[in-house]
């Protein structure tokens, strides 16, 4: 099957990013052409297929000459299928759809125009998009006139393609409840890929496993307030944590932590952040924002590592548990308080086999061109 892949970027500094490049390497190995198109490639990865680079998919305001690149593409591959990825605009979805694509929710910006389903007082929203519903989270209207425009054409572009999958049963629901049939979403969540010691090919691991540091628990991910640093610093000191916390990542708030003085890596390769998994006895996940999956959390299990994490989005889909309550702090540093004194033992994620993973793929991949 020839297959055109369409996505804001090439990178592997997000989950995201990460979790399409496995599904590339995967659908490559089982014999399907591929070709990317991405707006831009920021150089942290290497694709495993032939990429070409499109400006204007990342350049929002040039959507008709997005739409004439993404022609010029399909015209010279002659795709059997086209897979979008990412929360790319509105336009290029609404192409997409007219052209039976499937489309890959990775996160809430087709059913949420704020911050995740967080609200502005930083509570947990609970109730499906709507301008009454959402109008509250926002403070200069217009702002919240056009980003609400956004996110409602993302969501009824999406209502035109031939399939849509995401990572997590909690991302189906909020999709149903933004007005998508739940029967034409499909979940197929990610699998782990590139962490030394889990799936690593022979010979690609580093040489040595030395952790490159004492050890530590650690926060991974965007470094910002949704994600709930401070939540993690607070748990981390009740917690009476006898080492010291480090945050890996970048993001808004990298600079406060900084002052504060804790331990900030900035963004890891694959290699230095399966080191920062051999230094932490604990991960720890407080995520304000509801986590579409979750995947950090994810690796950090299948490297023999104990999540301490709160009930946020689809964390309990692969968690084992126990999971405090959303916003639980004393909760949080209870179960990093087991982890760390060892009474909380990692145990394995709840994986499906990668391979079932890519057939279940490959399945929606062909209903997409029976209904063609």
């Amino acid at each position: 099957m020839r297959i055109l892949h369409i996505t804001d970027r090439v990178s592997a500094r997000g989950g995201a990013d990460w979790h399409l490049l496995g599904v590339l390497s995967d659908l490559a190995h089982r014999g399907h052409e591929l070709l990317v198109v991405a707006g831009r490639d920021d150089g942290t990865a290497k694709a495993p297929v032939p990429v070409s680079i499109a400006r204007p998919l990342a350049e929002t305001r040039r959507a008709r000459r997005a739409s004439e690149a993404l022609e010029a593409e399909v015209r010279a591959f002659r795709p059997d299928v086209i897979h979008l990825h990412n929360a790319i605009g509105p336009e290029v979805l609404g192409w997409g759809a007219a052209r039976g694509a499937v489309a890959t929710v990775q996160d809430h910006r087709v059913f949420c125009p704020g911050r995740g389903k967080l609200t502005e007082a930083g509570e947990t929203c609970d109730v499906p998009m709507s301008t009454e519903a959402c109008a509250g989270c926002f403070r200069e209207g217009d702002y919240f006139r056009r980003i609400y425009e956004v996110t409602a054409a993302r969501r009824d572009a999406l209502r035109g393609m031939a399939g849509i999958t995401v990572l997590s049963s909690y991302m189906k629901r909020e999709l149903s409840a933004a007005g998508i049939s739940a029967e034409r979403i499909q979940v197929i969540p990610p699998f782990v890929h590139g962490i030394e010691g889990w799936d690593m090919p022979a010979g690609d691991a580093a040489a040595d496993t030395d952790a490159g540091g004492a050890p530590c628990v650690a926060f991974i991910g965007r470094l910002a307030r949704a994600k709930g640093v401070y939540d993690a610093i607070e748990a981390w000191r009740r917690a009476e944590a006898h080492v010291p916390l480090v945050f890996a990542g970048t993001g808004p708030e990298r600079e406060r932590l900084e002052e504060l003085g804790f331990e900030v890596t900035g963004w890891l390769g694959r290699r230095e952040l399966s080191a920062l998994y051999r230094r932490a006895l604990a991960v720890v996940m407080p995520s304000r924002w509801q986590e579409p999956f979750g995947i950090v959390g994810l690796e950090a299990l299948a490297a023999g590592v104990p999540v301490a994490a709160w009930d946020s989005g689809g964390i309990a889909e692969w968690h084992p548990g126990p999971l405090p309550a959303w916003g639980d702090v004393a909760g949080l540093a209870r179960e990093l308080r087991s982890a760390l004194a060892g009474e909380r033992r990692a145990e394995p994620p709840r994986l499906s086999p990668r391979a079932e993973l890519t057939a279940r793929l490959e399945t929606v991949y062909a209903r997409a061109t029976d209904s063609s």
